[in-house]
């Protein structure tokens, strides 16, 4: 998402005027020179003395940024992962991270994902063209042509689809000893018998196509179904569990003010899984300005420091907001939010009739503040 915070970068702010070719502007002593004597200006100097101006700014601001990243407190960072997410608590006192959801999620879900694994090996040798399926329209033509790159009459999709029927097979037989709420053994069991029905007949007649996969992905749907509902139990009663702890420990002033950061990749972060169980966790009065969600491409390498970052980038900008902007409240809110600070221009200029549009706040909540409401 392109915002006007991609324009501030990580200058820092030792030798920024060198870097751009600007020297320190005369002197009161040097403006009585004679202008006779004054090397003229050449267009690139003039230019470049106004670009330091700029540079000048993201040194200062990369500064401003990286102290203000020192009193973040209190913050709650969310790393989405295959596991239910890893929560990490900063105060001032310091941070302490944990992974609060029971295997059940991890579990569930893995094995939910037993048809897109199946998928994953044999999309490329899928025949181009579109058979007469129910969802038929809901495809897109070319994605398919694009996904369907190897040869429709290749068996080269075998021994990959054998290995994975391993995994599948070994998974099967140790069942039993996962210790799995009955119900969720059954939705397993049904997933896994359905995904190595469809792999035997494929590999026996050395074909499938989409109706033959889609017959066997709608067919165990309903299991599917249900390991999504103990997935979510097991992380609902995770996520409340530890936020509740830690609004113990942070105590009820301080978690008033709580910002929470949720980490995610682009897939995922609306109506991400955690920020809509975290949410009932804080003050509701300020859920749509201090619940963040933060998509990108791949998990960073330091997603703490990657939040308090961009956190430190929105709350500094909450103040600048008011003081850059005192007599514009529309700028300062751009300025504030997601919304770029030239987009209304733009908007005005392209002649569109949503110039004053405002970026909604992304989380409404009717919960009384900081509670956690019990799900049944």
């Amino acid at each position: 998402m392109a915002t006007r915070r991609r324009f501030i970068g990580s200058a820092t702010g030792v030798g920024t005027a060198a870097l751009v070719g600007y020297s320190a502007a005369p002197s009161a002593a040097d403006s009585t020179t004679d202008a006779a004597v004054v090397a003229p200006v050449t267009q690139e100097q003039a230019r470049a003395s106004m670009f330091a101006v700029n540079a000048g700014m993201r040194a200062n601001y990369a500064t401003l940024k990286a102290e203000l990243i020192k009193h973040l407190a209190p913050v709650v960072v969310v790393q989405n992962d295959a596991k239910g997410g890893r929560f990490t608590l900063v105060t001032k006192d310091g941070q302490e991270s944990v992974n609060p959801v029971a295997p059940t999620f991890e579990l569930a879900k893995s094995i939910a994902h037993t048809p897109l694994g199946v998928f994953s090996v044999i999309a490329s040798y899928l025949a181009d063209k579109i058979p007469n399926l129910p969802n038929a329209a809901r495809i897109d033509p070319h994605d398919l042509v694009m996904v369907a790159y190897n040869d429709d009459t290749s068996t080269a999709w075998i021994e990959p689809l054998k290995a994975y029927a391993g995994k599948l097979t070994t998974a099967r037989q140790n069942l039993p000893a996962a210790g799995l709420p009955a119900a969720l053994q059954t939705s397993c069991a049904t997933i896994l018998d359905g995904a190595l029905a469809f792999i035997k007949t494929a590999v026996a007649t050395k074909h499938f196509d989409m109706a033959t996969f889609e017959q066997f992905s709608g067919s165990v749907y309903p299991a599917i179904r249900t390991n999504m509902e103990h997935a979510s139990q097991a992380q609902i009663k995770g996520v409340q569990d530890i936020m509740k702890t830690w609004r113990a420990k942070v105590g009820e002033a301080a978690w008033a003010d709580l910002y929470t950061v949720v980490i995610s990749q682009w897939t995922t972060s609306v109506l991400n899984q955690n920020t809509i169980i975290i949410k009932d966790c804080m003050n509701a009065a300020k859920v749509a300005t201090h619940l963040i969600d933060l998509p990108g491409l791949e998990p960073p390498a330091d997603p703490v420091f990657t939040a308090l970052d961009n956190l430190a980038r929105i709350v500094q900008d909450n103040i600048a907001a008011e003081m850059v902007f005192p007599k514009d409240t529309v700028v300062a809110d751009a300025l504030k939010g997601q919304q770029d600070l030239l987009s209304d221009e733009i908007l005005k200029q392209l002649g569109s009739k949503n110039v004053t549009a405002q970026v909604a706040p992304q989380y409404n909540t009717v919960a009384s503040p900081g509670v956690c409401p019990v799900r049944k």
